[in-house]
C-alpha cells in the first residue's frame, strides 16, 4: 500500500505531524511499537508532572504556616498519586487514538525498518510511500558505571512505576531530570543525594538561575555534590570522587539521570544511506536528511530534548511537504524545568550571545518585588533576566526562576520570535496584578 507520508513513531513528533498531515488531506499512517504518546506521555512528561504536582500539594500542605494553614499527621500516598498518574495518561492515549481515528491516520503496532529511500518495513508487511518522517524519540543514557544493571538502580522511566517510596534515593546527574526527581522526592520528604560531575546543576541553563535553583532545592531535603565522578555503585552505597577525595552516599535506590540517547538503531538507516551516528540524525532547519523525501523530527535527531520541540519539528516537515515554507528556529524554543521554583528560559544566555558576537546588555529583577508572587510564594525566591543586543535593543534572552514561569514564559518566546525591541516591550500593558508583571519590570530597568 502506498502512502502520502509514512511516520516511524508515535510520540509528539510523530502524532502531532500525523495529526497536521491528515487534517490537510494526505494519506498518512503511524507505526509505534509500544503506545501512542511515544516517552512524552508514557514515561517522562506526563507522569512525572502529574507527580511532581502532587509532591507539591503535599508540601504546601506541610509547609503552609505562613498563609495560615496547619495540618497534622499529613502523609504523601505515592499508592493514589500513581492512580491519579495512570488516569491521566489513559485518557491522553484515548485522545491521541480519537485524533487519529478523526484525521483517518492508519495506525499499525509494530517494529518499523527501513528498507528503501521509499519503503518501510512492519514486522512482515512492506509500505511505501512520497515521504517517510523518522521520529523513534529517545532512550535514557546509560554511562559506564560499574554497578549499573544492580536491582537498586533505576533509570527516569524506572522511577516512574515505584509502588512505594525509597527511604532514601541518590542521583547520578544534575540536569534537568536529575532536579525535577529530586524535587519531587525532596518534597515528600524523602532524603536526596545528587552528584553532578560539572561545577555546576543544570549546565546548559543561565549560571545564575542554576545556582538559584541549586540552592533552593537544598532547602528542600537534597544535598548537592557538584565537581564529582561517580566511581561505582554497590547495593549499599554509590562510590564518588572529588578534588576533596573519595567519599560515599546512600544506595537504598540510584537513579541515574545522565542524559538520553537518540533511537536510532535497528531502524535499518545504513541500509538507505542516512547521514546519522550515535548523537543523531543530522537534518536542516526544515528537518530535512540528506535523502530527498526523509525526514526526522524530535530527539532522534539529537538536536532539542523537548517535547514541544519535537512537535514544532513534525509540523515543519507537513507544511514543508504541502508546500508551506516553514523551517525550525531553534534558539526561540523555550525551556522548562518542573522544579519548584519552576525555572524557564528562552532564547541566548549572556554567554552564548558573546560567544555569536552580540554586543548585549542585560537586566535583572527580583521576583520578590513582585505583588503577586509575594501573596502566593510568601517564603520563595525568583528573579527573571532579560538578555538583548545593546545595539538595537532586541531581545535575544530571557531566563526565569520562581513562581509559574512555565506559564508565561510563551510570551518571551513570542518576543524573540518577532524581534522585539525593549522599547516595544514598554509600550505593553501588562495585567497587574500577574507575575508576568517582571518581564516588563526587568526592561524597565536596562534604561
Amino acid at each position: 500500500m502506498r502512502y502520502d507520508l509514512i511516520i516511524i513513531g508515535a510520540g509528539p513528533a510523530g502524532y502531532i505531524a500525523a495529526e497536521r498531515a491528515g487534517a490537510r488531506g494526505l494519506k498518512v499512517l503511524i507505526v509505534e511499537k509500544k503506545s501512542l504518546g511515544g516517552v512524552c506521555l508514557n514515561e517522562g512528561c506526563i507522569p512525572s508532572k502529574t507527580l511532581l504536582n502532587a509532591a507539591k500539594h503535599y508540601y504546601y500542605a506541610t509547609h503552609g504556616a505562613a498563609y495560615g494553614i496547619s495540618v497534622d499527621n499529613a502523609r504523601f500516598d505515592l499508592g493514589q498519586a500513581n492512580v491519579l498518574k495512570a488516569s491521566v495518561m489513559d485518557k491522553l492515549r484515548k485522545g491521541i487514538a480519537g485524533l487519529m481515528k478523526k484525521y483517518k491516520v492508519d495506525v499499525v503496532e509494530g517494529d518499523a525498518m527501513l528498507t528503501a529511500r521509499d519503503t518501510v518495513t512492519i514486522d512482515d508487511d512492506s509500505y511505501r510511500a512520497d515521504n517517510i518522517l523518522i521520529a523513534t524519540g529517545s532512550s535514557p543514557a546509560r554511562p559506564p558505571i560499574p554497578g549499573m544493571n544492580l536491582p537498586n538502580v533505576v533509570d527516569s522511566t524506572g522511577v516512574l512505576i515505584l509502588e512505594s517510596l525509597p527511604e532514601t534515593i541518590t542521583i547520578v546527574g544534575g540536569g534537568v531530570i536529575g532536579c525535577e526527581f529530586a524535587c519531587f522526592f525532596g518534597s515528600v520528604d524523602v532524603p536526596v543525594t545528587v552528584i553532578e560531575m560539572l561545577p555546576e546543576i543544570c549546565p546548559t541553563v543561565d549560571p545564575d538561575i542554576a545556582r538559584i535553583l541549586r540552592e533552593e532545592l537544598s532547602h528542600k531535603n537534597v544535598t548537592f555534590h557538584t565537581a564529582a565522578r561517580v566511581d561505582a555503585i554497590t547495593d549499599t552505597e554509590v562510590q564518588f570522587s572529588t578534588d576533596s577525595g573519595n567519599d560515599n552516599a546512600p544506595a537504598d535506590l540510584v537513579l541515574v539521570a545522565t542524559g538520553r540517547s537518540p533511537n536510532v538503531k535497528e531502524l535499518g538507516l545504513d541500509n538507505v544511506g542516512l547521514d546519522f551516528d550515535d548523537r543523531g540524525i543530522r537534518i536542516d532547519e526544515r528537518c530535512a536528511t540528506n535523502l530527498p523525501g526523509i525526514w526526522a523530527a524530535g530527539d532522534v535527531t539529537g538536536r532539542t530534548w523537548l517535547a514541544h520541540a519535537g512537535s514544532r519539528m513534525g509540523e515543519v516537515v507537513v507544511n514543508t511537504i504541502t508546500g508551506k515554507p516553514d523551517r525550525v528556529r531553534f534558539d526561540t524554543i523555550a525551556g522548562v524545568i518542573y522544579t519548584n521554583p519552576e525555572v524557564a528560559t528562552v532564547g541566548l544566555t549572556e554567554a552564548q550571545a558573546m560567544e555569536r558576537g552580540i554586543p548585549i546588555k542585560v537586566g535583572k529583577f527580583p521576583m520578590t518585588a513582585n505583588g503577586r508572587f509575594l501573596a502566593e510564594y510568601a517564603e520563595g525566591r525568583g528573579v527573571t533576566k532579560v538578555v538583548a543586543n545593546s545595539e538595537n535593543g532586541v531581545i535575544v534572552g530571557v531566563h526565569m526562576i520562581g513562581g509559574a514561569c512555565s506559564e508565561m514564559i510563551y510570551g518571551a518566546a513570542v518576543m524573540i520570535e518577532t524581534e522585539c525591541r525593549l522599547d516595544e516591550v514598554e509600550d505593553i500593558a501588562f495585567p497587574h496584578p500577574t507575575t508576568s508583571e517582571v518581564i516588563r519590570d526587568t526592561v524597565l530597568t536596562m534604561g
